[in-house]
C-alpha cells in the first residue's frame, strides 16, 4: 500500500505519494496563494493529492490514508487547525473536509514536526530512539521525536523551539517577544546582521557580493569570509555562536540521540557545523557523559514534509 503526505506551506501545496519504503514516487504541488478561504486551500490539497496519486500510477484504492503537514497549532485528536496565522486558519477542521473530498482517513500534524518525523523515519536520525530537527529558515522551525513519539506538549502546541529567549530585551520577534532564538539565528535574521554590518562598514567585501542591500542573502557574509573579508567573518562568527546558543539549550533539555539542522544555511556545510560542534562541546552541560548527542546536518530537504506527513499513517 501506498501514503499521501501532503506539506501544506505558506506558499506551496506539495503532495507526494510513498511508498512502504518511505520514498517518494510522484509529487503534485500548485500555489497555496494566501489569503483566501480555507475551503478553496483544502479543496487544491485534494486536488494535488490526487494529481499525485495519477502521476503515480495508481489508483486511490491502494492509498491508505493521508498525512497532512500544516503550519499552527494543529490538534491531532480533533483534526483542528487551532491557529495558523500565515494561512489564516481559526479553528478549521482540515482532517474532516479532506477526509469528504478524499474518501480516505487523514491525519494532521504540525509540518516541523512533520518534517522532524520524516527525518527520524528515513533521514539523518534513522535509527535513533530520540531525535530533535531544527530547520534555519525564515523563522527557526523545530519538532522533537521521544522514543518514536512526536512530542507537542498536552495541548499541541508545544516544542516552538525558535521562541525560546537567547537574549531577554533582545531583538524584537515576530511572535511579540524579543530576544527569541529565531530573532538571532534564522535565515532572516542572519540577512538582517549582514546588511547592519554593511552599512557600519562600507570597505567591507560584501559591497562587492551584494551592491545594494536589497542584494543580501544568507550566504552573502560566508562568501565575503571565504574572500578573505572580516567584516563577512565577525558576522559569520557571531550568527554560528546565536545558532549555537539554541542548539546548547536543546542538548541540555532533552538530551537527544541526535540532534540534526537543516534549511537553506546548510548548504554551508563543514563551514556552517565544525564551528557549530566546537561551541557546543565547550558548553554543554553534558561533556562529561559517556553518550553524546550527533550533530548532523539533515539529509531529506524538502522532501522531509511530505515524507514525515506520509509517516503519520500506520
Amino acid at each position: 500500500m501506498y501514503r499521501i503526505g501532503i506539506d501544506l506551506g505558506g506558499t506551496n501545496i506539495v503532495a507526494g505519494v510513498v511508498d512502504d519504503n518511505y520514498k517518494i514516487v510522484a509529487t503534485a504541488k500548485c500555489k497555496t496563494a494566501c489569503p483566501r478561504p480555507a475551503e478553496e486551500i483544502i479543496a487544491d490539497m485534494a486536488k494535488v493529492a490526487r494529481q499525485a496519486v495519477e502521476k503515480a500510477g495508481i489508483t486511490m484504492d491502494q492509498v491508505s490514508g493521508v498525512g497532512v503537514g500544516s503550519p499552527g497549532v494543529c490538534n491531532k485528536e480533533t483534526g483542528i487547525v487551532e491557529r495558523a496565522a500565515n494561512l489564516g486558519f481559526e479553528n478549521v477542521p482540515v482532517c474532516e473536509m479532506l477526509e469528504k473530498l478524499l474518501g480516505k482517513k487523514v491525519i494532521i500534524e504540525n509540518d516541523a514536526n512533520a518534517a522532524a518525523l520524516g527525518e527520524y523515519t528515513a533521514g539523518a536520525a534513522k535509527g535513533a530512539k530520540s531525535c530533535i530537527c531544527i530547520t534555519l529558515g525564515t523563522g527557526v522551525g523545530g519538532g522533537v521525536i521521544l522514543n518514536g513519539e512526536v512530542y507537542s506538549g498536552f495541548n499541541f502546541a508545544g516544542t516552538e523551539l525558535g521562541h525560546i529567549v537567547i537574549t531577554v530585551g533582545g531583538e524584537p520577534c515576530s511572535c511579540g517577544r524579543r530576544g527569541c532564538w529565531e530573532a538571532y539565528a534564522s535565515a532572516t535574521a542572519l540577512v538582517r546582521q549582514t546588511r547592519r554590518a554593511m552599512e557600519q562598514n562600507r570597505d567591507s567585501k560584501m559591497w562587492e557580493i551584494a551592491p545594494t542591500l536589497e542584494d543580501v542573502d544568507g550566504r552573502t557574509a560566508f562568501d565575503a569570509m571565504r574572500a578573505g573579508d572580516a567584516v563577512g567573518k565577525a558576522v559569520v562568527d557571531q550568527y554560528i555562536y546565536y545558532v549555537a546558543a539554541g542548539l546548547i539549550d536543546m542538548i541540555n533539555i532533552f538530551q537527544p540521540e541526535v540532534l540534526c539542522v537543516g534549511g537553506g544555511i546548510c548548504k554551508e556545510g563543514d563551514t556552517l557545523l565544525l564551528p557549530l560542534k566546537k561551541h557546543i562541546e565547550a558548553e554543554r552541560f553534558s561533556q562529561y557523559s559517556k553518550k553524546q548527542t550527533r550533530l548532523c546536518v539533515a539529509e531529506l530537504g524538502n522532501d522531509a514534509g511530505v515524507i514525515g506527513a506520509a509517516c503519520l499513517i500506520d
